[in-house]
């Protein structure tokens, strides 16, 4: 299961938690993408990086890598980074 963040749940059927698919982070997102299209290209760029403004969590511990190896007992969490001033 992923973890969506509010901002996102429109994506997902206004959903909290879906299930995904993969391996890697990456097929986890694409999958994420096939079950709810538009929701990966607000986590990634163009240039297949994380966007500045989100976080990506596995397991705890903030993670970019889109090649990252997952087990299916590994929990994903989604966030938005807070920014103001």
């Amino acid at each position: 299961m992923v973890s969506i963040p509010s901002p996102l749940r429109s994506y997902a059927d206004g959903a909290c938690e879906v299930p995904a698919d993969g391996s890697t982070l990456g097929e986890i997102l694409l999958d994420l993408d096939r079950r709810h299209p538009g929701l990966r290209f607000r986590l990634i760029d163009e240039q297949g990086r994380v966007r500045k403004h989100m976080r990506i969590f596995v397991n705890r511990a903030i993670e970019d890598d889109l090649n990252r190896s997952l087990d299916p007992t590994d929990e994903v969490v989604l966030m938005q980074a807070l920014s103001g001033g």
